[in-house]
């Protein structure tokens, strides 16, 4: 995305933060493209195949932010999007996990190539504790995995979605799979 159409957003969101019905009239078709490129990168970490699609995600992800319009810019916006894209795919692999039944394991098709949220949702709850107990102790590298790893924000604009350097992204980033490397459970 350009300055230009960063520095256009950031400022509708800033003049439109208390109004929801502005929010979504001006703010949603200029951010739409880029909500729904976040999604599609989130399922995707997730596993492409399930009933949650990237529709469904935006507008999940959108019902979330919109009620909180408070954005200091454009970075801080998709950052806050991102998180909330998370919080509605590991929200979806509760329910599935919870509806699952005897051993949990569902009959695949032969033509299944890739792992769903379904069958992943082990995983993501165990990936989304992690990111909890991470943030007992840093917030801003749990912030910085959103960026990175589910929205697949580049290390500069992750930057300026944190407001802090490339150093320091790139620094973090090490920290944050360091932590990751120790405290995951060894077979």
């Amino acid at each position: 995305m350009s300055d230009a159409s960063d520095g256009r957003i950031t400022s509708l969101l800033q003049s439109a933060s208390d109004d929801t019905a502005a929010v979504h009239e001006t703010v949603l078709p200029l951010v739409y493209d880029r909500l729904k490129q976040l999604a599609r990168h989130q399922l995707h970490r997730s596993g492409g195949d399930h009933t949650l699609n990237t529709t469904a995600l935006v507008h999940e992800a959108w019902m979330k932010i919109s009620r909180n319009g408070q954005w200091a810019d454009s970075g801080h916006f998709y950052a806050v999007a991102t998180r909330a894209m998370r919080q509605v795919i590991i929200d979806f692999a509760r329910a599935r996990l919870a509806q699952r039944r005897g051993s949990g394991q569902r009959p695949l098709s032969l033509e299944q190539t890739s792992v769903s949220v379904d069958d992943q949702a082990e995983h993501l709850i165990a990936l989304e504790q992690g990111l909890n107990a991470l943030a007992q102790h840093d917030e801003r590298l749990v912030r910085l995995i959103e960026c990175r790893f589910f929205a697949g924000l580049s290390e500069p604009e992750t930057a300026r979605a944190l407001n802090v350097s490339v150093t320091t992204v790139q620094r973090d980033w090490t920290r944050a799979r360091a932590w990751f490397a120790l405290h995951s459970e060894r077979p």
